[in-house]
């Protein structure tokens, strides 16, 4: 039996409780210090700590380059101690204008391309620094305006926060994925965010629907426009979650199409395969060539060559839109770590109300700090006069003692800064002229300190001042947006059948249920090659763009395109591949044409009905109900019905019985069993003796040919009209020698 351990340095835990408080530590951290933002700087802890690094190697911006792989270096061994990759990825993200709105970092090298943007070079090959918008947060970092953190092991100093003189959070935004949680912010424009700052300073009172005045909607970097209706976009910033679709922007040249703007994040070159598959799988038929034009001076040009002029472009890009990356979403969801540290969903004003309450504590911090300074060096300023006014005693003070910092202090009534002050005088700045220089800087600084404390006892004269600092901040980084906002109509793929060229093809099904299709209406499909055992059922005359209706012995009626069928240069493939009928059901027949073709459905029981081709389409694999099949039944081969209004029905028996009457005698159904159409005595018995061998459909002057074997007759319209008559008679009989008909077809 295991003993338990003793030594007092070994805490035992029960497992559950030791699990849960590991997940929830780990949880916590990737909340809190990996996966999101926070709403003062808008920085994830990696982003952060690697702008800081910079700042700290000099790497301002219009200082020299440095190579990557020095700060990713500084970055690793002073604050973020995890891989370099991760470090070095995060880095690059900042540098790429296609994936920032507001880039932090400037690079030299390959910084990756739109194409690809993972295909940056190494580390060791690229070089950055920061960027002139680094500056708004960096800027007061060394004024006071944060709290310092110790590293992770406690040798150096970080900032917990950059005091960020913009909204950055909402700048260039962010993604990110948490334990339990995720943040998906929309960059913006710097000048409209700003705006709505000033805005909410002047009315504390606003609302999120008079921020949308000036905030319309996100502003990628790309020149995509973002097609979400304005209602949608003001319910994402009221709720703070949503989503938004941005669609590619083109023009017309020459008769070509040519996209200029593609969505944010999209690559062209991917976007070409998605478009070039389509064309490959000859679903794009109006399209004969794309080509990727894009270069310095136009870096999105991808051009689209139509067929001819008479294909119409709208309808074209809208089916590019619906089936490409052409068109894209994006989800909203503002989750940043506010000022309370805690995680939280924000709308747009929550968002800028709490970022304005840490812009105002961080603008007063640093007037506090800069008073303080102020009211330090006034009081060094006064010592210093009085040991001017005061020199010859000074000196002799200094001269005659060991340790004249007492005696000074104790003489003139001075702190000890003052002495220390005092004491560190150079010679050559007991000039006649540093006493004027110090009464000049007195009377400055005690100008500013008047100002400062005004400033900070004022709330009202505390907003202006960070109101002017907010419209400086437009003058030196705003700029135009980007991504225009156009409300349009979600796009529509074009249906497969349309994009398929209508070529006249003939769907030949075997009796094993094996189907091809050859081109054109006047192939014989009786002398194509079948496989051994197998031989011809039936055939329907269509187009490729058209849908194939089968039916099988139960009735049931099944669909597919037309244009997916194999070719008849083979001999085909089972329909057992692509549809799932009922166990023991045999194909029986096929049909095609316009879906409001009509067809005679019938059974070798005489009964039948007519139906549009319409009514048999399906998508279910296991086909749907059309005919009702008595027991003992054989479904016939379904008879296309050019007209109710001059054809005939010809209906023969196994006894040699023909009868042909109107096909308007016979009902238009969805579905059913049908009503007799000819009179066969013995179709309720379950050994019969009679049935239907054969059944067509002919015009009223058409002569009728039957087979029997090898032989055929055929039958004049003069010679037919014996055999005519009412619906659900017995017919007459055929003449001796045709009396086993087992086909009939128009002649």
């Amino acid at each position: 039996m295991a003993t338990m351990p003793t030594d007092d340095n070994i805490e035992i835990l029960p497992l559950k409780e030791f699990t849960e408080k590991s997940y929830l530590d780990y949880s916590m951290y990737v909340i809190l210090d990996r996966a999101l933002p926070h709403i003062g700087d808008g920085l994830k802890p990696v982003q952060r700590r690697i702008v800081y690094a910079m700042s700290e190697l000099g790497l301002k911006a219009g200082n020299k380059f440095k190579k990557s792989a020095r700060t990713v270096g500084d970055v690793l061994g002073k604050f973020h101690p995890h891989g370099d990759s991760a470090c070095y990825e995060a880095m690059v993200l900042m540098a790429q204008p296609f994936s920032y709105r507001y880039p932090l970092l400037q690079g030299q090298g390959n910084w990756g391309s739109p194409d690809d943007p993972k295909s940056f070079a190494a580390m060791r090959y690229t070089e950055a620094r920061l960027s002139p918008f680094a500056d708004l947060l960096l800027g007061e970092l060394a004024q006071g305006t944060v709290d310092w953190l110790p590293n992770f092991d406690g040798t150096l100093q970080e900032p917990r926060l950059l005091p960020a003189q913009v909204p950055h959070v909402l700048l260039n935004g962010t993604t990110g994925i948490a334990v339990g949680m995720t943040t998906d912010i929309p960059p913006h424009n710097l000048t409209e965010v700003v705006t709505a700052c000033i805005h909410l300073l002047d009315n504390p009172r606003t609302t999120v629907k008079e921020l949308c005045k000036f905030i319309p909607g996100p502003d990628y970097p790309t020149e995509a426009e973002i097609i979400t209706p304005r209602a949608d976009l003001m319910s994402i910033y009221e709720t703070g979650a949503g989503g938004l679709r941005m669609r590619a922007r083109y023009e017309r040249e020459n008769g070509d199409i040519i996209i200029t703007a593609l969505p944010h994040q999209v690559s062209p070159a991917k976007l070409l395969e998605q478009i070039a598959s389509q064309m490959n799988a000859k679903k794009l038929p109006m399209v004969v060539d794309i080509r990727d034009e894009s270069d310095h001076e136009n870096p999105t040009r991808l051009v689209i060559v139509p067929r001819s002029n008479r294909i119409d472009a709208e309808a074209l890009m809208a089916h590019l839109f619906a089936t490409t990356d052409l068109e894209r979403s994006y989800r909203v969801n503002m989750n940043v770590i506010g000022l309370n540290g805690r995680p939280g969903v924000h709308n747009l004003l929550g968002m800028l109300s709490e970022w304005l309450k840490f812009r105002m504590d961080t603008v007063r911090r640093r007037l506090q700090f800069r008073l303080d300074k102020i009211t330090s060096r006034l009081h060094i300023l006064d010592g210093l006069m009085i040991a001017y006014l005061n020199i010859d005693e000074v000196i002799r003070i200094i001269r005659e003692n060991d340790r004249p910092k007492p005696v000074l202090m104790k003489r003139f009534k001075l702190s000890d800064e003052q002495a220390e002050a005092i004491l560190e005088l150079k010679l050559r700045h007991l000039a006649k002229l540093e006493e004027m220089a110090i009464r000049t800087e007195q009377k400055e600084l005690q100008q500013e300190q008047a100002q400062l404390e005004k400033l900070l006892a004022s709330k009202q004269r505390l907003k202006t001042f960070v109101k002017n600092e907010l419209q400086a901040v437009i003058k030196s980084h705003g700029d135009e947006r980007r991504s225009p906002i156009v409300e349009r109509a979600a796009a529509q793929a074009i249906s497969e059948t349309e994009l398929i060229s209508a070529e006249p093809v003939t769907i030949i099904l075997s009796e094993k249920g094996w189907v091809r299709t050859a081109k054109g209406h006047e192939i014989d499909a009786t002398t194509l090659n079948y496989k051994s055992g197998d031989d011809f059922l039936d055939s329907a005359q269509g187009k490729s763009n058209q849908l194939a209706v089968f039916i099988d012995s139960t009735g049931r009626a099944y669909t597919l395109p037309a244009h997916t069928l194999p070719s008849a240069r083979g001999q085909g493939e089972p329909l057992t591949g692509r549809l799932t009928p009922p166990a023991g059901a045999t194909f029986r027949g096929v049909m095609a044409g316009d879906p409001a073709q009509l067809y005679l459905l019938a059974t070798d029981f005489g009964y039948g009905f007519v139906a549009r081709l319409d009514d048999m389409i399906t998508r279910n694999k296991k086909g749907k109900t059309m005919l009702k099949v008595p027991e003992g039944a054989r479904v016939l081969p379904p008879v296309p019905v050019p007209d109710l209004e001059t054809h005939w029905v010809a209906m023969v028996s196994n006894a040699g019985k023909l009868l042909i009457h109107h096909i308007e005698e016979l009902p238009q159904l969805p579905r059913g069993k049908g009503v007799k159409i000819m009179n066969i005595p013995t179709a309720k018995a379950k050994s019969r003796q009679e049935f239907v061998t054969a059944v067509t459909v002919i015009e009223q002057d058409d002569s009728l040919k039957i087979y029997s074997g090898k032989r055929h007759k055929v039958l004049k319209p003069a010679d037919m009209e014996i055999y005519e008559g009412e619906r659900a008679q017995r017919g007459h009989t055929l003449p001796q020698g045709f009396r086993s008909v087992d086909r009939m077809e128009p002649a």
